[in-house]
């Protein structure tokens, strides 16, 4: 007796499947919306607009900075998506505070930047924020994308320093 082969088998367990899935009748479709909604990055209604302008802010025990988000690209979409967070921000060589996120940020698309103090970035090497606040002969990088700008003092940039600062968008 010869046996199937593989290719055979594989075409009988495909078209049993189809049948299968064929006589179990219609199956409910996701409306539009709830399409959009799973798809898009950003939740509420800044998914449907531009979020350039959202203000993101980060609470400490001691302080709290706003940030308002410069443009809109994918990497910032991709940030907003994450919130609300908590992170732990720390300080790092006399420039800026720094909090590593959970997870890389799509970045595709998103240009690179050349930071200046009041600059929120993203440092793709390692996956995180950065609080510029001496920027002074940082250049032009693709690894450091915008995110947005902030009005704090390095003394009040101090005061976010520490575990379990809160990251939320403020409605």
């Amino acid at each position: 007796m010869r046996l199937p082969t593989i290719p055979v088998l594989a075409a009988a367990a495909t078209l049993g499947l189809l049948t299968a899935c064929a006589s179990a009748g219609p199956t409910a479709q996701p409306s539009a919306s709830a399409s959009a909604a799973a798809t898009s990055p950003v939740p509420g209604p800044a998914a449907a607009d531009d979020v350039a302008g959202t203000i993101v802010r980060f609470t400490s025990d001691d302080a709290q900075v706003d940030v308002t988000i410069g443009e809109d690209t994918p990497a910032v979409r991709d940030f907003l998506s994450m919130l609300p967070l908590t992170l732990d921000v720390e300080e790092l060589s006399g420039r800026e505070k720094i909090a590593y996120l959970p997870r890389e940020l799509d970045i595709e698309g998103t240009p690179g930047s050349d930071p200046e103090d009041g600059d929120l970035i993203y440092y793709t090497p390692w996956g995180n924020l950065g609080f510029y606040y001496n920027a002074s002969d940082i250049e032009y990088s693709d690894q450091t994308l915008h995110l947005g700008t902030y009005e704090a003092s390095p003394d009040e940039l101090d005061l976010l320093e520490g575990p379990g600062v809160t990251i939320e968008i403020v409605p």
